[in-house]
């Protein structure tokens, strides 16, 4: 018989876990920062692979967004029955302060986000999205000012091409591990994952590394030279 309880228990992420702070409150503070200090913070907890795959970028370099992930997997499928229904089930159970990641398993044909989808989002205050596919309808979703990161555009819907297999499950984006309820950061260099259970603390140090650079451009604006300003503390 294989033991495999720890593996299962490793892998059990309760999506709504209590945090210290309230979730819109984490979510607004996210915002307020950047990711680059969010990574940095990351790493000084060893926490070195949260960044996903540098090929999703923002539909516009201004968007940035925070929200609770809410997973979606699919992959390539031609069935047709009951995609529709399931898709719609899909876009139901999206919650509050959210924020899509769709792992697609690398599907480099269909668009699977577009203009209705969007709205389906809005409507149940769903912050953003990162999709590792396609966007459609582009014109039309940069209207509705939902942030999105993208791999690419395409015509091509999902029906008949993709099919989604489950959401609100583990999945796989690159080599980062996403569960729901994590805590998904996105602008314009990328998105990256912080892991629920070091939401906060790594809000609170980022904050201090952002709060810190601001101090090292005061220092280089004072002429200060840059082997002093490493004795400082500072970084480059």
């Amino acid at each position: 018989m294989m033991k495999l309880e720890d593996l299962e228990a490793e892998r059990h992420i309760d999506a709504t876990s209590p945090l210290p702070l309230p979730e819109k409150e984490i979510c607004d503070r996210y915002e307020k920062i950047f990711t680059a200090a969010v990574n940095d913070a990351l790493r000084e907890r060893k926490l070195l692979k949260q960044t996903l795959p540098n090929g999703i970028m923002p539909l516009r370099d201004h968007m940035r967004a925070a929200g609770f992930a809410f997973t979606i997997k699919g992959a390539k499928n031609l069935t047709l029955k009951n995609e529709m229904a399931s898709r719609a089930e899909m876009l139901d159970a999206i919650t509050e302060d959210s924020f899509v990641v769709w792992d697609t398993s690398l599907d480099n044909e269909s668009a699977h986000w577009g203009e209705c989808m969007t709205m389906a989002a809005q409507r149940k205050r769903c912050r953003g999205a990162a999709v590792d596919g396609g966007v459609r309808d582009t014109d039309r979703v940069l209207e509705l000012g939902f942030p999105l990161w993208i791999r690419y555009r395409s015509s091509n819907g999902m029906l008949g091409r993709f099919r989604i297999s489950g959401w609100q499950t583990p999945i796989l984006m690159g080599d980062v591990i996403v569960n729901p309820g994590d805590l998904i950061f996105a602008d314009i260099d990328g998105a990256l994952c912080v892991p629920r259970d070091v939401v906060v603390p790594v809000l609170l140090r980022a904050e201090e590394i952002a709060h810190g650079e601001s101090d090292l451009k005061r220092w280089i604006n004072q002429g200060m030279s840059a082997v002093e300003i490493v004795k400082r503390g500072g970084y480059f």
